[in-house]
């Protein structure tokens, strides 16, 4: 892992952010914690984790959007059921609720069913942006305060 990283560093960590916001699980915060020990700045990091992390749920929002249930529960593994379950939510707060969707596995299911039931793409994405800057901000921070 120290190899990996020390060869591609933010890229690594941008793909990391990317596999771990998308329907692949994945911890970007590992890797992003290991390379904030390393010495990388906290503030690149921040950056980095968060476009990657970003842009794949931006690809679990458009899976959903798209509408192909078959699609959604295999390759979201998300099951038409539990997304329908979540509509009175979705209907209430909208695309706030996108705050939320890196929260493991419930934020999945939150943006599958934002972009399924096709709830304000900008708005969604806008939320679910803010949701992972404050994550991996507040991650930073404690790294910087532990170490």
């Amino acid at each position: 892992m120290v190899d990996f990283l020390q060869q591609y560093g933010l890229w690594g960590l941008f793909l990391a952010g990317f596999l771990s916001g998308s329907v692949l699980p994945f911890n970007s915060e590992a890797v992003m914690s290991l390379l904030m020990l390393a010495g990388v700045s906290g503030f690149n990091c921040i950056v980095v984790a968060t476009a990657g992390n970003t842009l794949g749920g931006i690809s679990i929002f458009y899976l959903g959007y798209l509408g192909k249930i078959a699609w959604i529960e295999k390759y979201g593994k998300v099951k038409m059921e539990k997304i329908q379950s979540i509509l009175p939510k979705l209907q209430k707060y909208g695309p706030l609720s996108a705050l939320l969707s890196f929260v493991p596995i419930i934020g999945d299911v939150l943006i599958l069913g934002l972009g399924f039931f096709r709830i304000s793409p900008k708005l969604t994405i806008l939320f679910m942006f803010i949701g992972k800057v404050a994550r991996y901000w507040l991650l930073a921070e404690t790294i910087r305060y532990v170490v």
